[in-house]
């Protein structure tokens, strides 16, 4: 970040000047990386209906929001795992 004397948040960035930007360090992307590269699509969350016991989501809900993300995280865990052992 030459030039730049303190770390810029997103506002800041998008108000910095294409010229002022300096792209020298930047890997030209040429057509060998284009032929190489691949499509990767992200993993998305889909909305479900799931039945869990009382005292399951209670467990979850306990430290505040964020309950869903935890749960799916324990859930991701687990189908790592599976693909680990076997």
């Amino acid at each position: 970040m030459s030039g730049y004397r303190k770390v810029l948040d997103p506002t800041g960035i998008a108000g910095v000047e294409d010229a002022a930007i300096d792209f020298g360090d930047i890997a030209e992307l040429d057509d060998a990386f284009w032929r190489e590269a691949e499509l990767v699509e992200p993993d998305r969350t889909e909305q479900i209906t799931l039945r869990v016991k009382r005292s399951v989501l209670d467990h979850f809900r306990a430290p505040g929001r964020g309950y869903q993300t935890r749960i799916n995280r324990v859930l991701e865990s687990y189908v790592r795992a599976q693909r680990e052992a076997g």
